[in-house]
């Protein structure tokens, strides 16, 4: 599908693209269809003579399971504009306040989603082609995502003892490593930082959805498995785990998802830290059949109560900002006198993310 321009939608048609349903689709998580309205209320303290504010919005590379709308913003910044994630094809918002006195902008965003599942029964590794030009660059290391040394050596030792020779066999094998190896560690702030080669090396297993989540796309990677994460937040309720949802205010609902590619079928979906937020939550061994039954689904499936923006690695959003380069970016950034604003202190920062559910459009997808 054609990557869609963000766009405001004031005087816009409401007309939304027809999306098919996957070919792949099977019964692992009932497919839903959704549209959400996700909004950004930011009001920056009138420090010093200039602030500058980045906020990550919904991906407008379309696909089968998640389709955006546009985007409109509204408020008083002395400059305002729609750009891209440096080294993406992905949306941001750019506000910039010059002087003092209140600095208030609000942006909203409108998208649909559709859950996803892939059928990975019926998938054959026969005569399926090489990897696109445009994917191998899943297969580089970043700052965070080394592949040799102890990442190469871990991957290695996990589809040996796993006897797994196809991509697929040795996606399957990382990602059972990593569910049975890893844990969610609720003292962690933020989602991680994904710094998968500190784990290894400390043998500190444990963070969250950037750091479980990484280590699969790392692992995946280092065993010549294209895979990459997607940065994001929950937006609705889950349908069958209420650890895994959230709606209203998901100020801090941000959460990483990953996927792997397989030749002649596409992009995967996988999420073991999911797996391991219900056992956390749920206080449920990994042995028990619910954790089970979801570690089973989430690796070829998602629930879309959730959406994309992004999957960028090792982001400079602004030369000349005081920020030194991010390892993703999924949460708002503001540089207030020439200091940086706490991203995951939304009440100091201070902002605020609402998503609702838009019923009774008559728009279909």
């Amino acid at each position: 599908m054609k990557r869609r321009d963000f766009i405001k939608l004031a005087g816009a048609s409401a007309a939304l693209f027809p999306v098919a349903p996957s070919v792949f689709a099977q019964q692992a998580i009932p497919s839903r269809r959704h549209t959400y309205r996700l909004t950004y209320k930011f009001e920056l303290p009138a420090d010093g003579k200039k602030a500058r504010l980045w906020v990550p919005l919904p991906d407008t590379d379309d696909t089968p399971h998640q389709f955006s709308q546009g985007s409109v913003w509204s408020g008083n910044p002395t400059v305002a504009k729609f750009e891209t994630v440096p080294g993406t094809s992905s949306p941001m918002f750019y506000a910039e306040w010059r002087g003092t006195g209140p600095r208030t902008v609000s942006v909203s965003s409108i998208v649909k989603t559709v859950d996803r599942s892939v059928d990975l029964k019926h998938y054959s590794e026969r005569g399926t082609g090489a990897i696109p030009a445009d994917v191998k660059r899943f297969l580089l290391p970043t700052k965070h995502i080394p592949l040799d040394g102890i990442v190469r050596k871990t991957a290695l030792s996990i589809i040996k003892d796993a006897n797994a020779q196809t991509p697929l066999q040795k996606a399957h094998a990382v990602y059972n490593w990593v569910v049975d190896n890893s844990y969610r560690d609720p003292a962690t702030r933020g989602c991680g930082r994904g710094d998968i080669k500190l784990m290894l090396e400390s043998g500190n297993m444990g963070g969250k959805c950037a750091d479980l989540n990484a280590l699969f796309v790392g692992l995946a990677r280092a065993a010549g498995v294209p895979a990459r994460d997607h940065y994001g937040i929950r937006i609705d309720e889950s349908a069958t785990h209420k650890a895994l949802g959230q709606s209203d205010d998901i100020t801090t609902a941000q959460h990483v998802r990953a996927e792997f590619y397989l030749a002649g079928l596409g992009w995967v979906p996988v999420d073991p830290a999911d797996v391991r937020e219900l056992a956390l939550e749920e206080a449920l061994l990994i042995t028990n059949p619910r954790v089970i039954e979801l570690r089973e689904k989430l690796f070829g499936a998602w629930e879309m109560n959730w959406v994309a923006f992004n999957h960028g690695k090792d982001i400079t959003l602004a030369k000349d900002s005081v920020f030194k380069e991010l390892p993703f970016f999924m949460y708002p950034q503001a540089e207030i006198g020439g200091h940086e604003r706490d991203s995951l202190d939304p009440a100091e920062f201070a902002y605020k993310i609402v998503s609702s559910e838009l019923v009774g459009t008559g728009v279909k997808f």
